[in-house]
């Protein structure tokens, strides 16, 4: 797991006794700046490039809106347009990678560029998440219970 932006010293692992189902969950309602995290094999890059998928189990509140974020093997990183917004209770979100269109992404400031046209994500060397925004307390911010991936695994 790796952390980047400012805010990313800030970001907590949370739980709450009630309601008694209440997950174990990645948060961002401390942080101060914009903040990323991402997850990685260090023996293997990912292929997303042919029926990948992303499902995960989050709750956002505010205007956060959680976006996956792609390092490529060439170290350019990317930002997804598509995202999983507000919702008042947990929910799974699936994307499908081909449907997806990209962004540059500040690793360091954690802010969106300009658009990307067809990279190349057939080697991806991290992938993870963000919402582009300060943390707000429990009234604005992300919360990801669990992530999954589906692509190919190929040897660094």
């Amino acid at each position: 797991m790796n952390l980047y932006g400012l805010g990313s010293d800030s970001i907590k692992k949370s739980n709450h006794d009630h309601p008694v189902d209440d997950p174990y969950y990645v948060w961002s309602g401390l942080c101060l700046n914009n903040w990323a995290v991402t997850l990685m094999d260090p023996k293997n890059y990912v292929d997303l490039s042919t029926n990948a998928k992303i499902l995960w189990r989050s709750k956002q509140s505010g205007f956060r809106n959680l976006h996956i974020i792609l390092k490529l093997a060439d170290g350019t990183w990317l930002v997804s347009d598509q995202c999983d917004g507000q919702s008042s209770d947990w929910r799974i979100c699936e994307f499908n990678l081909s449907d997806m269109n990209w962004y540059e992404l500040d690793i360091v400031s954690v802010t969106e560029g300009l658009p990307v046209d067809h990279p190349n994500i057939g080697r991806v060397s991290e992938i993870g998440f963000t919402d582009l925004m300060r943390g707000g307390q429990s009234k604005a911010c992300s919360r990801l219970d669990w992530i999954e991936v589906y692509g190919k695994t190929v040897p660094r």
